[in-house]
């Protein structure tokens, strides 16, 4: 039987409000050492904000940290996995989309988050991904 996503997913992932601003969302990714952060509003997944999106879309805009809402930075146009999705689903969009992160949401609420670090430690943990994925940061 086929794997499933609720098995290899971060569940209780990071989320913030979007009017959180940027400052605020980049210091929680260094404490808790993540690339991710969820934008839910009323419980319902509204975005994802990426390191990636931090820095293409505020600092390499000379933008405002502190002035500068998580909403402005985020990726609205999510695609998402179900938990009783495979893990060859969460794959194959990872591959279509050019993502490296999806959001897992169930009822339209977030549950978690697949990675393909997730993916990389889960299907080839010998290979040089899988080893830096499961890796302890350095602090």
């Amino acid at each position: 039987m086929a794997q499933q996503v609720r098995e290899i997913m971060t569940g209780t992932p990071a989320a913030v409000g979007p009017q959180t601003s940027v400052a605020e969302v980049a210091r929680r990714m260094r404490e808790e050492d993540i690339g991710a952060v969820m934008v839910v509003e009323d419980d319902q997944l509204r975005g994802l904000v990426t390191d990636r999106d931090l820095v293409v879309r505020v600092l390499a805009e000379g933008k405002s940290v502190e002035a500068t809402t998580v909403s402005e930075a985020c990726s609205a146009d999510l695609v998402a996995v179900s938990p009783d999705d495979d893990i060859d689903r969460a794959v194959q969009l990872m591959r279509e989309q050019a993502v490296r992160r999806l959001p897992v949401v169930e009822s339209g609420h977030p549950v978690g988050i697949v990675s393909l670090g997730d993916l990389a430690i889960e299907r080839d943990p010998g290979s040089a991904l899988g080893d830096i994925s499961s890796a302890e940061p350095n602090q």
